[in-house]
């Protein structure tokens, strides 16, 4: 039986992600569900692609992702069925299924048209599941809908480089649960145009001039404790999907706060690099 998948925006305060597990259920009782995230900030496309696309390639080829964020049909967006790599991905047309395969093109796309449909306010359920046990039951494509060439084409921002190569203008992508800022500056990127110069990070009024490969490098283990950098101190690591992320060392949201509030920083807000 193949993994089913689940991206929404939905949190779990409320009956929506129990109402998906206990309907695909009563379809596949053998079914194995996984789910990603419910709390993708609402219709928020961007974060979804990030969440998924660093996710979904650690699961076995043949799994059906149900993306579920911004899921209503409209005339401009369409309830498509993509396979990209192995994998099936089951969503409005918003361009997410381009961010999360920027770099591959789908073997196939197909418009979902389901003739028994109910069209209401939770298509995830009502459209997106009798698809996804369908295809978890070893059926066609081409059986819930019909070929479709128009995937949204949904540009990421991407990094800009000014001043001859001397500055990379990056933004605030993803805040991820402990409050570490993840931008839009790879670490090939970086390297491309450090070519062994000096730099300064810049992000608000804050300046650093190295970035970590990870957390614990942050800290000297030949200084004895108390001269250490400890909990609570600002870093910068190439993360595990080598993106540049600021990050405070063992934050605490609770308490101490992450770096997204300490240092004011918010989604699409800018972080620059300033090579010497």
């Amino acid at each position: 039986m193949a993994i089913i998948t689940l991206t929404t925006d939905f949190g779990l305060k409320d009956h929506f992600v129990a109402v998906l597990k206990g309907s695909i259920y009563t379809e596949l009782p053998d079914a194995k569900i996984v789910d990603i995230s419910h709390d993708i900030m609402p219709f928020n496309i961007h974060e979804c692609a990030y969440v998924l696309s660093n996710s979904y390639k650690s699961f076995p080829k043949g799994t059906i992702h149900i993306v579920g964020v911004d899921s209503e049909e409209t005339p401009d967006n369409k309830h498509v069925v993509a396979l990209v790599n192995g994998h099936y991905f089951i969503s409005a047309n918003t361009g997410v299924i381009g961010l999360i395969t920027s770099e591959m093109t789908p073997e196939k796309v197909v418009e979902i048209n389901l003739p028994d449909s109910i069209a209401n306010s939770f298509p995830v359920l009502n459209v997106f599941i009798q698809v996804a046990c369908h295809i978890a039951r070893g059926g066609t494509l081409e059986i819930v809908g019909k070929p479709f060439s128009g995937l949204n084409d949904l540009r990421e921002f991407a990094p800009r480089i000014v001043e001859d190569g001397k500055k990379i203008i990056g933004s605030v992508i993803y805040i991820d649960n402990y409050g570490n800022v993840i931008t839009n500056i790879r670490k090939n990127l970086f390297d491309a145009y450090r070519n062994g110069r000096d730099f300064k990070l810049l992000a608000r009024n804050h300046k650093i001039d190295k970035i970590h490969n990870a957390y614990n490098d942050f800290i000297d283990y030949s200084l004895e404790k108390g001269q250490r950098k400890s909990a609570g101190d600002l870093l910068a690591i190439f993360n595990s999907s080598d993106y540049i992320e600021l990050a405070i060392y063992k934050s605490n949201l609770t308490t101490v706060g992450g770096a997204s509030t300490l240092l004011g920083l918010d989604y699409r807000d800018t972080i620059m690099v300033d090579f010497e």
